[in-house]
């Protein structure tokens, strides 16, 4: 079965929100997107609203007929929202406020009782749980123990050595995912996967339920157009 693709429409939100007004239309968009092939949609929506606002989330909540997933810093807001939207999925990633983007998965070791009581609050209102973490194994079991449903693994290491050499960049991938599958998790990644490198990635990652992509699918948009990047990205995670 084909790896699936959630779009992460944050880009959207940023360029509407640069000029002010509600153009591009982040609904829309995301209603097109399903449209054109996407199996989910994806927000992370920051305390600062520099892009996705929180009234967006809710606006989504109605429209969405995929996947819809939420990623963001479990604080007492952001579980307020989940609860209140109860998505597919909540994907929790250890980025205070302030940070530029994602730039590191959770120490699951170190925080395994505040995820293990969050993960529970959230499966006990139906809610699938995803947490973020690197490749380092440790934090692979910890997710595990916590009680988490999937981990998304943080791929911005295996896009950045990708091209001088893929074999190594992708080798700790493979062992994290495969020690994943082992503890029943289901496996999720994200984060700088782009058309150069999706492929190979998809094709050496047994078991991939999905990737979330945002920026570079948003960007290449803006050369083929929104359809046919989709359609480009999910030929990209054919068997």
């Amino acid at each position: 079965m084909a790896t699936r693709l959630s779009v992460n429409v944050n880009k959207i939100a940023t360029l509407r929100n640069a000029r002010g007004g509600d153009n591009p239309n982040v609904v829309q968009v995301s209603k097109d997107c399903e449209r054109f092939g996407a199996q989910g949609i994806t927000v992370h929506p920051r305390p600062d609203e520099r892009h996705i606002r929180y009234q967006d989330v809710l606006d989504l909540k109605e429209v969405v007929k995929t996947e819809f997933n939420i990623e963001g810093y479990p604080d007492a807001r952001y579980m307020e929202l989940v609860l209140k939207v109860k998505p597919t999925q909540a994907t929790l990633v250890p980025d205070p406020p302030g940070v530029l983007t994602s730039n590191a998965g959770w120490d699951t070791i170190k925080n395994e009782s505040l995820l293990k009581e969050l993960i529970q609050e959230l499966q006990a209102n139906g809610i699938r749980t995803s947490i973020f973490v690197d490749t380092n194994l440790k934090n692979v079991e910890g997710a595990a123990k916590v009680g988490a449903n999937r981990i998304e693994l943080y791929t911005e290491p295996y896009a950045s050595k990708f091209h001088a050499n893929k074999e190594a960049a992708i080798a700790p991938f493979i062992k994290a995912a495969k020690l994943a599958k082992e503890l029943s998790l289901d496996l999720n990644a994200g984060h700088d996967l782009d058309l150069h490198n999706l492929k190979y990635f998809a094709q050496n990652i047994t078991g991939l339920d999905e990737v979330s992509i945002g920026h570079a699918l948003i960007s290449d948009a803006l050369y083929f157009g929104l359809e046919n990047t989709i359609q480009m990205y999910l030929a990209q995670l054919e068997p």
